[in-house]
């Protein structure tokens, strides 16, 4: 065997190896041939099948290809006699210009199968039309059914005519008035027969009832008119679902023939130069209105709502209160009347102020009956009523007007308040007792700012309860905060010694900012700032505040428009910051009048702060000659028995009473606290500088520094409660504890080495006290531990006692 082996013979090579290995294996190679030669015939076999396969495959592809060369010679030949007829019938030279004839051709035939269409539905138009026109005396409930179709082919013909780019809008003119043609021909015809029926009830007296006889023909009347007006019905309701802002509900038509001789009524008593009809007094027609409504409700639920539940209370229909319900539906038809009567006079009043907001404020008192002693809500009964008021505000636009004329109202009340000068006095009677007592005038604004609020929780526009919010109730916080501003910085001006200087005032002219009588002052700002700032955070609690608050957040996560010249930056720099925060505000962060409140609580804090220094500043100059006592040191115990007050501090005491009794009467608990808290701290720091650390002391000096501080304490707790007021000298007192230790072997001083009343009557001795607290920092915190001394730290423990004669010398 050759040595290069082509690929076939390798293949045979290595299958003969593979089946032939030992000699037992040459005894089955018969059977080895035989399989070779079976397997060599069934691939013969194969391949023939295949050959013959691929044979008709190409045959067909041949005959597939010559059949598409003959389709496209055809259709070839085809497309030439088509262009060449459309050139003969458009009489073109070309093949394009042919094509643009005969585009032009084919709008024409679409513009008139398009006219032929309008035509078809005109012409049925006019036959539903007349059909009407026929029926209408002999079958009226079949001229409803006319009317009815007319109205469903009237209704789509604006879509159709939007696809048809506005084909024929003449025909859809038409149609649409031909229908309401119809509507009126049959409106007539029923309200016709209803008004008969009406009279031989004798309507419209209060006591009308229906008799058995003309049961019957009340049920088929009213039945009808309701019929008439379904579709009408239907189409407002279409349009209010596609609107954010609802229009009011349509008047149902019996109740429209109903008021009718009412209305005939409220127009001769309130028109003309009659006295029921006057500019001043609208109240007059709105409670006649109301006592329609209360006069013939009984009327209508009993002759009405059946008929309107068995028509309306199947679909969207019967969600609308005005629709299903009778007194609802009653009080609807008589809007009507208001809103003609409203339209007429307001042109004649909005000139005149004060007529125009008693108008306005008459209104809105009229829908909130409407609202709370017929609980109308005529839409749906998740949306308020919104009123005449909105009527007259939003749909008429006189809110700017009205807005004009209550914001100067509310500017010229508080001017007037202001001018009041009795009013900057505090009112010691309008408040408790235990609060603070803000000025009258804050109590008047606060009453001109609810009287604001009430004036606009009622309107159902955002933008407009915003716009009164902001222009005229922050405003007016705004002004009177800057007034409040203003008289403490003035006070603070011509108490200063700059202040006395530069104006030329004499230490004995400020006889009305010394003493209790610039406390006064103070307290008036102080207490005013602290009543509206707790005013701010009620209301913000207010469930109509707290509404406008969630509104706004809303509009604000949301990008929301509000209408006029208010925008979110303009409203958050006046409410709260956090509604233009980036990250979603929770449901207790911000308010409307987080920031009106903030600027009053900086000045209630400021006011606060002067109030406490001006007490200090005179506490210390009252307190100065008794800095310059120097006898602590030569004091003996022989003639000090009973420890009376040192007599420089006399008249620091008294001045201390007399303005701790004004606090406490100007001033509310936690305030009075407060403030004596930080007097107490002053007047410690004061004592402790000025005597404690610069005098020397005997033990008689001691106890008679100890009482005297005692004397201060009970002038706190006299009108802070006990112990309350002593708490702000505690540093004090336990530093005069140490400084009062009896010497070792020497009698103590009654009452000299007890400054509190539950102080051990054995106190440690001055030196073993001495000895330990100056051996280690250890060694004194242990021994003032022992001594119930918490507030002096070791070092300072060393400076007090230093100032011990015995341990002096």
């Amino acid at each position: 065997m050759s040595s290069t082996l082509v690929p076939e013979d390798a293949r045979i090579r290595d299958y003969l190896d593979d089946r032939l290995q030992t000699a037992a294996d040459l005894e089955s190679l018969d059977v080895l041939l035989d399989n070779i030669k079976s397997q060599q015939t069934l691939l013969r076999q194969q391949l023939k099948e295949a050959k013959d396969e691929h044979a008709n495959a190409t045959e067909k592809s041949h005959a597939s290809a010559q059949a598409l060369r003959e389709k496209e010679a055809a259709s070839r030949e085809q497309q030439a006699k088509i262009q060449q007829t459309l050139m003969e019938f458009t009489h073109a030279d070309t093949y394009d210009v042919a094509m643009a004839r005969f585009k032009i051709i084919r709008g024409s035939i679409h513009q008139v199968e398009i006219a032929r269409a309008y035509l078809e539905l005109g012409k049925e138009a006019e036959a539903l039309s007349k059909s009407c026109a026929a029926n209408v005396e002999k079958n009226v409930d079949q001229a409803i059914i006319n009317y009815e179709q007319l109205e469903s082919l009237a209704k789509g013909l604006p879509a159709l005519q939007e696809s048809s780019e506005g084909a024929a809008p003449q025909l859809v003119d038409y149609v649409l008035s031909t229908a309401a043609t119809s509507r009126t021909t049959i409106f007539d015809h029923l309200a016709s027969e209803l008004e008969s029926t009406l009279k031989q009830i004798g309507w419209p007296k209060p006591s009308a009832t229906i008799p058995d006889n003309l049961s019957s023909k009340w049920s088929e009347q009213i039945g009808r008119l309701l019929d008439l007006q379904k579709p009408e019905l239907r189409k407002a309701a279409d349009v209010n679902a596609t609107r954010s802002s609802k229009e009011e509900p349509v008047v149902l038509a019996p109740l429209e023939i109903l008021v009718r001789p009412l209305a005939l009524r409220f127009q001769y008593h309130f028109s003309g130069e009659r006295l029921t009809n006057r500019l001043e007094k609208p109240e007059y027609f709105l409670n006649h209105v109301l006592e329609l409504i209360d006069e013939y409700s009984g009327f209508v639920q009993e002759n009405i709502q059946s008929h309107l539940v068995k028509h309306y209370r199947d679909g969207d229909l019967s969600f609308t209160p005005a629709y299903v319900d009778a007194t609802s539906a009653w009080i609807t038809a008589l809007m009507p009347v208001l809103r003609r009567k409203l339209q007429g006079i307001l042109p004649k009043i909005v000139k005149q102020s004060n007529l125009f907001s008693n108008l306005i404020n008459e209104v809105m008192a009229f829908d909130g009956k409407l609202a709370d002693d017929w609980d109308y809500v005529p839409l749906s009964t998740a949306i308020p009523f919104r009123g005449l008021s909105h009527f007259i505000l939003s749909d008429l636009e006189y809110f700017p007007a009205w807005f004009a004329v209550e914001r100067d109202f509310a500017l010229a009340r508080y001017d007037a308040i202001i001018s009041d000068r009795s009013t900057g006095n505090l009112d010691f009677d309008s408040v408790d007792s235990r609060t603070t007592k803000p000025s009258k005038a804050a109590i008047r604004v606060n009453d001109l700012l609810e009287t604001i609020t009430d004036r606009y929780r009622s309107l159902s526009a955002f933008h407009q309860k915003m716009k009164f919010l902001i222009d005229i109730q922050i405003a007016v916080f705004d002004k009177f905060h800057n007034r409040l501003h203003e008289g403490l910085e003035a006070y603070l001006t011509r108490t200063s010694t700059v202040g006395r200087t530069v104006h030329g005032v004499g230490q004995g002219d400020n006889a009305d900012l010394s003493g209790t009588n610039g406390l006064d002052r103070i307290c008036r700002v102080f207490g005013s700032a602290e009543y509206l700032e707790k005013a701010m955070r009620d209301w913000s609690e207010d469930t109509f505040f707290l509404d406008l608050w969630e509104e706004l957040q809303y509009r604000s996560r949301n990008k929301g428009q509000i209408k006029g010249d208010l925008t979110m930056m303009d409203i958050a720099a006046k409410t709260s910051a956090t509604i233009t925060e980036k990250d979603k505000p929770t449901e207790l962060q911000g308010a409307l009048f987080d920031e009106t409140a903030a600027s009053y609580r900086r000045l209630r804090v400021r006011s606060e702060s002067v109030l406490v220094d001006t007490i200090t500043y005179d506490l210390r100059n009252a307190l100065r000659s008794y800095t310059k006592v120097n006898t602590w040191a030569s004091m003996s115990s022989s003639g000090s028995t009973g420890h009376s007050q040192t007599a420089e501090l006399d008249a620091p005491v008294r001045l201390l009473e007399e303005y701790m009794t004004f606090l406490a009467s100007a001033l509310g608990t936690s305030s009075l606290r407060r403030v004596i808290r930080h007097i107490g701290l002053n007047a410690q720091t004061y004592l402790y500088d000025q005597v404690l650390l610069r005098h020397v002391f005997s033990t008689a000096g001691a106890a008679q520094f100890a009482a005297d501080i005692r004397g201060l304490s009970h002038v706190f707790d006299r009108h802070t409660g006990p112990r309350q007021g002593s708490r702000s000298l505690s540093k004090l007192v336990e530093a005069v504890k140490l400084l009062s230790l009896p010497v070792k072997g020497e009698t103590p001083i009654e009452g000299g080495e007890k400054l509190e009343q539950n102080d051990e009557l054995r106190q440690p001795g001055l030196w073993e006290v001495e000895r330990r607290v100056f051996a280690s920092n250890e060694s004194a915190r242990e021994v003032l531990e022992d001594m119930g001394i918490a507030l002096v730290s070791e070092t300072e423990a060393r400076e007090v006692l230093k100032k011990r004669a015995e341990i002096a010398s």
